[in-house]
C-alpha cells in the first residue's frame, strides 16, 4: 500500500449507499457465489484514473477469501490468498508504511470501519481477526505492493447476514472520539490535488506530541461515496501538531474519510464526511 502514498493508504468510505435492497430493515443472507466473484473483471488502478478497490482483479492480481460469510457480533477469523499473474499464490511484498499489507474492511453504509494488519503464512495465506459489529453487506481492501511490482488495491465483498438499520452520515469536519476532537480543514477538489490538514485538541487544547502511526504521523484512507472506491492520498508536511494530505479526488460527490492517529500509545480514528463540487465546497 502507498499510504503517506495513498488515501488508499489512508483513505474513507461512502457516505451515501447505493447498493439495491438497502432499506431499514432489510434481511440480509449470504451472497451467491456469483456475486461472491462480482468484480473478477480486470483492471487497473492507474486506468482512467479510476480510484482502487473496485475490482477484485487487476492487473493479473486476484483477491480470494477462503469465505465471504462474516459472523455478526463476533471476530471472525478471515483467511484470503493474493494470486499472481501466473496463478500461483504471492508470497513476496513490499514493505509499505511498515507493513507489507494493509487490510481496510467497512460497511457499506461506512459504519464498523477496520485497519487491520494480516499475518501472512509461508504458502502465502493471509489471515486476520474481524471484529464484526451488526449485520450488513461489508466491503473489504487489501493494499499491497507486490516485490518488483506495482502497488495495487483489490477489493471484495462481505456479508454478515441478519437484519440492519442503515446509518447516514451527515457533512462532517470534526470528530470526537475517546475525549479528542479533531478538525478537518481544506476543500476537496475533483480534478487536482487537494490539500487537507488535520489537527488534534484535548480539554480544548492542542495536542503537540503526536506519536509516528506507520512511520507518519496520521493515516488517512478516503472512499468515494456510492462505489467506495478507494483513493489515493500523498503525504505532506507532518509534524507533532498538525498532519498535511494531498488527496486526490476524481469526482464530485460526497466522501468519507478516516484518519489513523497515535497519542499516549494508543491509535485511535477519526471519520469525516466531506461533500464537494467542482472549484471547492459547495
Amino acid at each position: 500500500m502507498n499510504t503517506a502514498a495513498k488515501l488508499s493508504a489512508y483513505g474513507a468510505a461512502l457516505a451515501v449507499v447505493a447498493v439495491t435492497g438497502w432499506v431499514a430493515g432489510t434481511a440480509v443472507g449470504p451472497l451467491p457465489e456469483a456475486a461472491a466473484h462480482q468484480d473478477a473483471h480486470p483492471a487497473t488502478e492507474a486506468a482512467d484514473h479510476q480510484p482502487g478497490g473496485l475490482a477484485s482483479s487487476a492487473g493479473g492480481y486476484t483477491l480470494t477469501p477462503a469465505t465471504t460469510t462474516l459472523t455478526p457480533g463476533t471476530t471472525t477469523t478471515f483467511a484470503f490468498k493474493i494470486t499472481g499473474p501466473d496463478g500461483a499464490a504471492v508470497t513476496a511484498y513490499d514493505v509499505e508504511h511498515e507493513k507489507r499489507l494493509h487490510f481496510i474492511v467497512v460497511r457499506r453504509d461506512t459504519t464498523g470501519y477496520r485497519h487491520l494488519h494480516p499475518d501472512l503464512a509461508p504458502d502465502g495465506t493471509w489471515t486476520v481477526p474481524i471484529p464484526v459489529g451488526g449485520a450488513g453487506s461489508y466491503r473489504a481492501f487489501a493494499d499491497f505492493t507486490p516485490s518488483g511490482g506495482t502497488a495495487r488495491t483489490l477489493g471484495v465483498d462481505l456479508i454478515a447476514p441478519g437484519l440492519f438499520q442503515p446509518v447516514e452520515h451527515p457533512e462532517s469536519r470534526t470528530a470526537d472520539v475517546d475525549g479528542y476532537r479533531v478538525r478537518l480543514d481544506g476543500d476537496l477538489v475533483p480534478g487536482r490535488s487537494s490539500r487537507v490538514t488535520a489537527t488534534v485538541t484535548r480539554d480544548g487544547r492542542p495536542v503537540t506530541d503526536l506519536q509516528p502511526y506507520l512511520g507518519a504521523y496520521g493515516h488517512l484512507v478516503a472512499l468515494r461515496g456510492g462505489d467506495l472506491g478507494y483513493l489515493h492520498v500523498h503525504p505532506g508536511d507532518g509534524n507533532t501538531a498538525a498532519v498535511t494530505f494531498f488527496a486526490e479526488v476524481p469526482s464530485a460527490g460526497t466522501y468519507r474519510l478516516f484518519l489513523d492517529f497515535r497519542h499516549g500509545g494508543v491509535v485511535r480514528t477519526a471519520e469525516f464526511t466531506v461533500t464537494t463540487a467542482e472549484g471547492g465546497r459547495p
